[in-house]
């Protein structure tokens, strides 16, 4: 271990918890609405930067980084595609979730359905959140802090039990935060250290490229664009890990259920302030989503140029820290890296306390529960699911088909008969509580058999897709059959200001066109004539930024002054 990496480490590290404890000192988190959700209280930056930042945890950057290294940049659909679930949550779902002034989403299910789909959804999220998504985000930091301070070495231990090591204090950080501090302190931490992720992130494929350029930036670049070019593609094809049709069918699926109907993530969007504030953070999360292929997925080309025999290709991102950036560098990216863990950690920890605590316990444990008791309780079960993420963590090691390949093939068995009920619930007022209960029991069971139990050699995503069809036929058909007495309506809850933030559609436009833009710009390396589909998006972009920029200032201008003289007549 090097003295300036820990001092650099340890630095920002505290400069983050002190700022936290610092905003939270004087606030709420004792009762219901201050700990799960933060007073509904939040702006846009603040959900865009708490968004971002639970979605960038080290399952990403080791993960996809590893698939790149592999596959190359085929596999940024992972992230660039999610602009079209956040264009969903900003136009469809979150007006119905704050019109309703629900603190989970199983509060929607339990409402357009019944109580035991409610706890079906509970179990199936909770179940995955303890033993699939946190354990993997601790074995992923882990792995990834293992590397960079060369703990094995430094303490002259193995692996496995360098992995334990930092499984448990990872883990016990989160503890801290999410457990103590509740949704606050979550998105506090998470704008400090979301601004060193963007940061930081760029700065490894920028030193990756010098590096490649031995210290030239532009012969680095040069290098990229020329040797194995063809790992720059943006179209996966049939061998790839997320071929195009893939992408277009089942990941829009994946990703409709992560950004639209996961807690983890919705937990933020339901915090907002007011709709338009939820509605712009969505969408300032979709522009920061383009970031990603130069965040997530160019470090693992670069480390394919630089590094021929790695024993994994998990180890890409590490690898590429640990070379290409300067040692001080590395101690303040591995604090951000720090704070990007114990983010997603605590968020979805967070989360599960809210489904236990505002669904499980409340609904049936102990109905009359006060806020004061709800909260302890939710205190208390994310301690114990922590414990358990702790303990199954350190055993994900040697995971098939790469970390992340197996993380989104997991959470597969649950998430798309999830977001089926969802969305049905949204459009099909007369579908019964019947139909729900059967599209998740024929949903998972489907998807173990084929994914899991027939080899039948059908990508994961085609096979999610295929379900949800299925499911859709099928809960079209008991509604049919057997409809509600009564239509399902939303009734407002005026939980927070409804007014839509007024430009949603034609920003949603621009965030349309920059994902194609994104997307034919990289497929020209891949030998697709895209050259003038990319300028025509790029055009279409630059005038929405435009049309925005002038409406805002236009805005300003017809804003009516108030003075101190007329506050006093009032």
């Amino acid at each position: 271990m090097n003295v300036q990496q820990i001092v650099s480490f340890i630095a920002f590290t505290l400069l983050v918890a002190v700022i936290t404890w610092w905003k939270l000192r004087k606030q709420d988190t004792a009762s219901q609405q201050g700990y799960f959700l933060a007073g509904r209280s939040l702006k846009a930056p603040v959900i865009a930067a708490s968004l971002m930042l639970t979605n960038l945890s080290t399952e990403q950057l080791v993960g996809l980084t590893g698939q790149a290294y592999r596959s190359g940049m085929s596999v940024m659909a992972w992230e660039v595609i999610s602009a079209i679930p956040l264009i969903f949550l900003a136009l469809i779902f979150l007006p119905r979730y704050l019109q309703r002034g629900i603190a989970t989403i199983p509060d929607f299910i339990e409402e357009r359905y019944d109580k035991t789909t409610r706890i079906i959804v509970d179990c199936c999220f909770l179940i995955a959140t303890g033993i699939c998504f946190l354990p993997i985000v601790l074995y992923s930091g882990s792995l990834a802090f293992n590397s960079m301070f060369h703990v094995t070495e430094a303490f002259g231990i193995s692996q496995n039990a360098a992995i334990w090591a930092m499984v448990i204090v990872l883990g016990i950080s989160g503890i801290l935060y999410a457990v103590v501090g509740g949704m606050r302190a979550i998105a506090i931490a998470d704008v400090i250290n979301g601004i060193g992720l963007v940061i930081g992130g760029l700065m490894v494929p920028l030193f990756g490229l010098m590096a490649m350029g031995h210290g030239s930036l532009s012969a680095g670049i040069d290098k990229l664009t020329t040797s194995h070019s063809e790992m720059l593609n943006s179209v996966g094809g049939a061998n790839d890990p997320v071929p195009l049709g893939a992408a277009l069918t089942g990941l829009i699926l994946v990703n409709t259920f992560y950004w639209c109907t996961n807690q983890g993530i919705v937990q933020r969007t339901l915090a907002s302030k007011s709709l338009a504030e939820g509605q712009k953070g969505a969408l300032m999360t979709a522009v920061l989503k383009m970031l990603d292929p130069l965040i997530l997925v160019l470090p693992g080309v670069i480390a394919f140029h630089l590094f021929k025999d790695l024993p994994s290709a998990d180890m890409a991102y590490p690898a590429l820290i640990n070379k290409v950036m300067p040692l001080p560098l590395v101690g303040f990216f591995s604090a951000v890296l720090f704070g990007a863990i114990i983010s997603a950690f605590c968020g979805f920890l967070n989360s599960a306390c809210t489904l236990f605590s505002l669904g499980i316990y409340n609904r049936i444990i102990n109905q009359n529960a006060s806020s004061t008791q709800l909260v302890r309780v939710g205190r208390l079960f994310g301690l114990v699911v922590a414990v358990v993420s702790v303990l199954v963590a350190p055993w994900i090691a040697n995971a098939p088909d790469g970390l992340y390949s197996w993380m989104k093939q997991l959470n597969g068995i649950y998430n798309v008969p999830l977001v089926t009920i969802v969305i049905m619930g949204f459009f099909f007022p007369r579908i019964p509580a019947i139909a729900a209960k059967a599209a998740l029991l024929f949903g998972i069971v489907s998807y173990i058999v084929i994914n899991y139990l027939v080899n039948i050699h059908i990508h994961f995503l085609y096979v999610l897709f295929i379900t949800f069809c299925i499911n859709v036929a099928l809960m079209l058909l008991i509604g049919w059959l057997k409809p509600r007495d009564t239509a399902f309506r939303f009734q407002d809850a005026f939980a927070v200001d409804m007014n839509p933030w007024r430009h949603t559609k034609i920003a949603s436009l621009g965030v349309l066109f920059a994902m194609i833009g994104v997307y034919a710009g990289l497929a020209q390396f891949g030998g697709y004539p895209t050259h003038m589909l990319t300028i025509i998006c790029y055009l279409i972009v630059a005038a929405v930024v435009v049309y925005l920029i002038y409406s805002g200032i236009r805005a300003k201008r017809a804003a009516p002054i108030v003075y101190a003289s007329d506050v006093k007549e009032k």
